[in-house]
């Protein structure tokens, strides 16, 4: 830690002679000051040696750091203390004894298992909850919520303790470094990670650091700036350095101030986008917010996601502006106009329509950003129940401070990070839901301290004081460590005691998530508004460049190249000219140049000519584009096919900018739970004693399957089969870990997994009614009839064993084990001669192809003999310290067996709307869709399989290795038999399942390539258990290697920001409860089957209209400045303009701007019928046919053939100046201004001609374009020259109107420059059609589509491919949680009466 933080000076002559103690390997000594020592004190100097980094890094607390004991403060101030003496070393080792115990009293009992897909408890880097320094900075002052002015040690004490330490910590860190991996994938984390509690970048040095580095790091660099501190694991953390505790709050608080008022960290605030690193810890006040607020102005819970504030939108709006390169070039053509005797032009022809386009482009960029700000109010504007005094009232979002203690009820989110107080349920308990931030689909629980989950009223809460210790805000999602600290007076009332509480990840919830199954909970605000870790894992919204703008700015570029070198070349005729043939040429009146400002001369010819020719690049271009994409956003807001009732929600475009590449996706990377699914499980059909039952029966299936009703009368017969289905209904009523809570007269079921809550659900369907639960049995209701079973023992689901089993004691007395699991492990344990076993099987396959989640059911019964001695050796292997999973699985073996197959259970996992057919048609659109989940493999590949991401036609290549090499090396075996397969002309359609650990290691650079060309070449790709930052690397390798290839992210959670900000588009899932996704993303949709019209309509006609628009803003400018260009030949290069300025500026701005306008927001090349019913015109887009380099070129060609024609035609008419009838001579305006409106007319017909829809708005943009400066060109140039200006058009128009050959020349020069592209239109139609021209035609004459159709053939062969594949993979998939569920519910009673809160 860097000496200054505490106080110190280098150049302190105490520092100098105890670094040099220390260098020479002497014993360093603390100096004390004398004055601070009592007179009988006989110790004059002390051992400093006094902090060990080793002995911190055991035992953060009894060391000296990080935090200094008052009572070791005192002795050491006074001198008695020695931490050499034997005593020293007694008493510490008793201290640390006692907090030793003290703590693992009060650790949470239910540890989970740290996921980097996960948000759940986990065991925290320092289980004793001290704090640590998560300081990126040597310059930020330390922070020291205790220290005192009244402490009397001396500062010399402190520095050179400080500098005793510094050099050993830094080697003990540097010794400690090392490539820490990834739980899941195995990957170093990476070097820009937010480091652990504890780590301290000061003392990280860059040659170690590099080891944290992935290694393909820079492939991924450029977009996922913000994505890749994502941090993926718990790492140990390492101690900090001391603190300072000399320094008193308000000197801390004024040097803050201090630098906070420095000009140049303004500015670097002002435009930094990344949050700022705190140092040290945080103290919170207990019930008292007002001194929390005063002495640390913390952050308010406001959250904004603007692009912009009131400081940064003039600077980051005209950076951005002046980044595309036409922009650019204006801006430098208006400056070099206002240069005396360089522009032949008035010099605010540029600058004021540069500033028109600017102004356009900013109210666009203001309109988003307000709709964005809109968003985040509704946000902020929610409200929670606060607690003032000693009861609770709402307040909005926004106003939740920190030190807030806040009640919330089930279904709520938390609107900040808070600490887990107390809740309703037994111990402190409370279930959460964190879809939104991992993309888990069961609930994860969390456990209050013991020493708070008794506060059940709001008095008991109001009336606790103390303080909370807490670490830094930072990004890390699965990490929290803090102290809290509680007064309480003792048993004499004399003075206050105070009991410090350590607190884990298991007390964290974070914001984001919500409040499930619980009925309410009290939590103390920790970090609010943009410190929150969710906010802290937000990246800034990036500013994304589509593939067609890319591609203007070059060809800008090659047009611009074009210009110099007519610019340059114009410049060496005028050279020429003016000494050559300069004396003839008097009327020129060419001031006779010296011989030394010739090259003067030459470069201001170079700039007039680019100011002639500069509109070569239309002005109006980029807010011609900007106009359009807003409008074609705003027809995307207001479809209302894309809008959803059930939440009232439309489509909304949020980045206008990127509309046209909805129309080039090539590679979709969805989310699973909430943008495919629902998370809704229904108990669908089940398989019992051979006889399938089903809620719904089709009418093709009566007499096979029966419906849940014959169930009941089967049940009441009292056969044999009746005795199977009761054992199968009470199975599903007892071997499970859900809790029952009674609310409204209904039963309502509490259950970490969605799949075990439906089947006790089918259970109460059944008659079988699971009504309460106590921690030593349960009690159900059969048809109205309480039965109590005593539940001996829970063998618990994990994803080695793939079921779950219950040993339960009957109301008749006997032990029976139920068992349900997956049918490969229940059918190898199940005892030979099963009735039922090939029956099921066939229901199982059935289930399977239909997409349904299965379990098989069975049970069997225990003699008491047999039970007595396994109990004892259950007990035994649970009592197991180390290897205890193990030693449950292997005693669990031995009483699982000889089950009998009672049947099989079938649960649909609800999919969206309309989501088969979606992914169908994108697939049939060339559309590569790839699913990333954190959910479990079973789990995915079935949502695949209901979903029609995966067919039943496709081979499954599922990647499950431990290690790289494994992982490499099926990789390359896989990769080499695929590409033989595929040389031999029969290769299968295959589906790549992949999880988390092994895309670690796949997407190392060594690996990477191939594995995308193994994924390449599959037709699916499913990705499990990935993390936040895997899902945006995913996107990223992708992105960067398969050229030209356009991706688009979707998801809903805040697990999905990353993947959606690193795609070139993301669209965010809106209408449910968690937005974060939805406002980070370009669109919002509401349901997933809205991509569909969103990319085969909307995207695909913004595709085809931008392309028009751009092809056709660059032709009509070319056509006109190109007759400029001719001119100069003829009048000797003089820089004589033929057009008049105004005018000039007036076809951009005026008469030419309604085409390209209705071009780009009306014109339908086909209709969205025809769209949606050959989705094979989605390529188009993807081939990028309507815009390359190819076409942009034949456009530039055709407006120098057409303007060739225009200017020579002209030119000959005008030859030797044209004789009206009056006998007037026509003169060069006239010349001019008819070439001008023969170019209008031409142009105007160029857009009539490649118009695919007519409207009335393409009438008056195309005939009412030309009209309407029929109309105002004649007034402009009758009035202009009476007021002053263009006095170049006076007495013009009589002249020109009156004259025959302008009529002729009107009618006959257009007709002659289009005849050409007419022709070539109709041969294209006629001999080499493309696919759009096709479907054109039958949409114009309605002909009916003879395309055959075979589905019910191709039903029936996939039926029996189904039948084939599945009988080695079926559809097994249970999201249960993975152990610790039995000490949960064994310590529910639901017979007790629940506090209220």
């Amino acid at each position: 830690m860097s000496n200054h933080i505490l106080g110190g000076d280098d150049s302190d002559d105490d520092f100098d002679n105890f670094h040099r103690s220390t260098s020479t390997n002497q014993r360093p000594v603390i100096q004390v000051d004398p004055l601070l020592l009592p007179p009988s004190s006989s110790h004059s100097q002390l051992d400093s040696n006094t902090f060990s980094p080793i002995e911190y890094q055991s035992h953060p607390i009894t060391s000296s750091q990080p935090f200094f004991d008052q009572q070791l403060v005192r002795t050491l101030s006074h001198g008695n203390y020695h931490p050499q003496s034997p005593a020293g070393e007694e008493e510490e080792e008793e201290r640390w004894n006692v907090f030793e115990h003290h703590s693992s009293d009060n650790r949470s009992e239910f540890d989970q298992d740290q996921n980097p897909a996960s948000y759940g408890g986990g065991h925290p880097s320092n289980p004793l909850g001290t704090m640590q320094d998560l300081s990126r900075s040597n310059n930020a002052p330390a922070y020291q919520p205790y220290s005192d002015e009244s402490d009397s040690i001396s500062p010399g004490f402190n520095r050179n303790l400080v500098s005793n330490t510094s050099d050993q910590y830094s080697s003990l860190v540097n010794r400690r470094k090392s490539n820490l991996p990834n739980i899941d994938s195995n990957l170093p984390l990476s070097s820009t990670g937010a480091l652990p509690a504890g780590h301290q970048h000061s003392n990280l040095n860059h040659q170690s650091s590099n080891k944290w580095a992935l290694e393909h790091e820079e492939e991924y660099d450029d977009d996922l700036s913000g994505i890749k501190s994502i941090p993926l694991v718990d790492t140990p953390a390492l101690g900090v350095g001391p603190s300072n505790r000399i320094k008193s709050n308000n000197q801390w608080n004024q040097s803050n101030i201090k630098n906070s008022n420095s000009i140049k960290d303004f500015i670097e605030n002002l435009f930094n986008s990344k949050p700022k690193e705190l140092t040290g810890e945080r103290l919170i006040y207990l019930n008292d917010v007002n001194r929390n607020e005063r002495e640390f102005k913390y952050m308010s819970n406001y959250v904004s996601t603007t692009k912009y504030n009131i400081l940064t939108f003039l600077p980051k709006f005209l950076l951005e502006q002046f980044s595309k390169y036409a922009n650019l070039f204006f801006l430098f053509t208006a400056c070099i106009q206002q240069i005396p005797n360089v522009s032949p032009t008035n010099p605010y022809t540029t600058i004021a329509p540069l500033s028109l386009v600017l102004l356009v482009a900013a109210f666009k960029e203001m309109s988003e950003d307000l709709k964005r700000r809109n968003s985040d109010s509704e946000l902020n504007a929610r409200n929670a129940q606060v607690l003032v005094g000693t009861s609770f009232i709402e307040k909005p979002w926004r106003d939740i401070k920190v030190g807030d203690i806040i009640r919330l009820e089930s279904n709520q989110h938390f609107p900040a990070d808070i600490i887990l107080l107390s809740s309703s349920e037994p111990d402190g308990l409370a279930y959460i839901e964190t879809s939104n931030l991992d993309g888990e689909t069961n609930l994860k629980i969390k456990q209050a301290n013991p020493a708070t989950s008794e506060l059940m009223t709001p008095l008991d809460v109001g009336s606790i004081s103390g303080h909370l210790r807490s670490e830094q805000p930072n990004n890390s999602l699965y990490t929290y460590e803090g102290t809290l600290t509680l007064q309480f007076n003792q048993s004499n009332g004399n003075r206050n005691q105070e009991k410090d509480i350590p607190l884990n990840p298991d007390q964290m919830l974070l914001r984001g998530a919500q409040l499930r199954n619980t009925a309410w909970m009290y939590g103390l605000v920790v970090f609010t508004g943009h410190e929150t870790k969710l906010m802290r894992n937000a990246t800034a919204t990036p500013i994304k460049r589509t593939a067609v703008e890319r591609m203007v700015n070059v060809q800008i570029v090659f047009l611009f190249i074009i210009l110099l070198v007519l610019s340059v070349g114009s410049s060496i005729g005028a050279f020429f000219r003016n000494y050559s043939n300069g004396d003839q040429m008097w009327y020129l009146m060419q001031v006779q140049a010296a011989e030394g400002s010739k090259l003067k001369s030459f470069i201001e010819d170079i700039l007039t000519f680019i100011i002639l020719y500069n509109n070569l690049i239309p002005i109006s271009l980029i807010v011609t584009m900007e106009v359009v994409k807003f409008q074609q956003a705003a027809l995307i807001n207001s479809d209302l096919d894309m809008y959803y009732g059930p939440t009232d929600t439309s489509a909304l475009c949020r980045t206008s900018s990127l509309v046209e590449e909805l129309g080039q996706i090539e590679y979709i990377f969805s989310d699973k739970t909430g943008t495919l699914t629902r998370n809704e499980m229904e108990f669908r059909q089940c398989s019992i004693a051979g006889i399938a039952y089903s809620d719904i029966v089709e009418d093709h299936k009566r007499g096979e399957v029966f419906d849940f009703n014959v169930l009941g009368q089967n049940l009441a017969k009292g056969d044999a089969k009746s005795k199977v289905l009761s054992e199968f209904l009470t199975l599903l009523a007892t071997c499970h870990t859900v809790i029952p809570e009674q609310k409204d007269g209904k039963v309502i079921y509490q259950a970490s997994s969605p799949d075990e809550a439906a089947l006790v659900a089918g259970a109460e369907i059944l008659k079988h009614r699971f009504t309460v639960r106590k921690p030593q049995s349960i009690i159900i209701e059969v048809n109205g009839a309480k039965q109590e079973f005593e539940v001996l023992n829970i063998l618990e689901f994990n994803s080695t064993r793939k079921r779950m089993s219950s040993v339960v004691r009957g109301p008749d007395g006997k032990i029976k084990l139920y068992c349900k699991g997956a049918d490969t492990v229940i059918l190898e344990r199940c005892a030979p001669h099963q009735p039922y076993k090939e029956t099921t099987l066939a229901h199982l396959e059935e289930y399977a192809t239909e997409g349904l989640r299965t379990l098989c059911i069975a049970m069997r019964d225990i003699p008491e003999e047999e039970y007595k001695p396994w109990s004892l050796m259950y007990e035994k292997a649970a009592g197991t310290v180390n290897g205890r999973t193990e030693a449950i699985d292997k005693a669990s073996e031995l009483i699982e067996k000889n089950l009998f197959l009672l049947g099989a259970t079938a649960i649909e996992d609800k999919l969206q709307e309309g989501v088969p057919d979606t992914i169908y048609t994108l697939h049939q659109s060339g559309i590569k869709l790839w699913v990333l989940t954190g959910d479990r493999q079973e789990t995915a590949i079935n949502i695949g399989l209901s979903c029609k991401l995966i067919s039943e036609s496709m081979s499954l290549v599922i990647i499950n290795e431990e290690t790289f090499d494994s992982t490499n090396e099926f990789i390359q075996k896989k990769l080499l038999a695929i590409k033989s397969q595929k040389s031999l002309g029969d290769l299968e359609e295959l589906a790549l399942i992949i999880d988390g650990k092994s895309l670690g290691f796949a997407l190392e650079k060594s690996m990477s390539k191939c594995f995308l060309e193994l994924a390449i070449l599959c037709k699916a790709v499913v990705c499990c258990r990935v993390s936040p930052l895997q899902k945006a690397l995913v996107v990223k390798l992708v992105k960067k290697n398969v050229k030209g290839s356009i991706t688009l992210a979707i998801g809903d959670g805040a697990n999905d920001v990353s993947m959606i900000q690193a795609a070139h588009v993301g669209v965010g899932i809106s209408g449910v409860e968690g937005l974060q996704a939805a406002r980070s993303a370009d669109v919002a949709i509401s349901q997933f089957r809205f991509l569909k019209k969103l990319l085969l309509v909307h995207g695909t006609w913004s595709y085809v209209r931008l392309s028009k628009l751009i092809l056709y803003s660059f032709y009509k400018n070319i056509t006109l400045y190109l007759i400029g260009f001719y001119f100069s030949f003829a009048n000797a290069f003089s820089g004589q303009v033929l057009f008049e300025s105004w005018t000039l500026t007036f076809y951009n701005v005026i008469f030419t701007v309604l085409p390209p306008f209705v071009l780009g927001v009306f014109d339908q090349f086909v209709s969205a019928r025809m769209l949606d019913r050959y989705p094979e015109l989605y390529t188009l887009g993807q081939r990028n046919v309507f815009f390359t380099r190819r076409i942009f070129w034949e456009w530039v060609a055709t407006a120098v053939f057409h303007s060739a024609i225009i200017f020579f035609c002209t030119a000959i008419i005008f030859n030797e100046d044209l004789i009206l009838n009056q006998g007037w001579t026509a003169g060069q305006w006239v010349w001019g201004t008819t070439a001008y409106l023969l170019t209008l007319a031409t142009v105007l017909g160029k857009a009539a001609l490649i118009s695919d829809l007519w409207t009335k708005w393409t009438l008056l943009a195309i005939p009412g374009s030309f009209a309407f400066t029929m109309i105002i060109l004649p007034f402009y140039a009758t009035v202009g020259p009476k007021i002053g200006i263009s006095k170049e058009y006076y007495n013009l128009m009589p002249r020109m109107l009156s004259s025959p050959m302008f009529y002729f020349s009107l009618l006959l020069i257009p007709i002659a420059c289009l005849v050409r592209d007419l022709a070539w239109k109709g041969y294209k139609r006629l001999f080499i059609p493309e696919s759009y021209h096709v479907v054109q035609e039958i949409q114009k004459f309605n002909l009916p589509d003879y395309r055959p159709r075979m589905e019910q053939f191709q039903k029936a062969i996939k039926k029996v491919r189904a039948v084939q594949r599945l009988r080695r993979n079926r559809g097994f998939a249970f999201s249960q949680t993975e152990e610790g569920q039995e000490q949960l519910i064994r310590s529910y009673d639901t017979t007790k009466q629940k506090a209220k809160g």
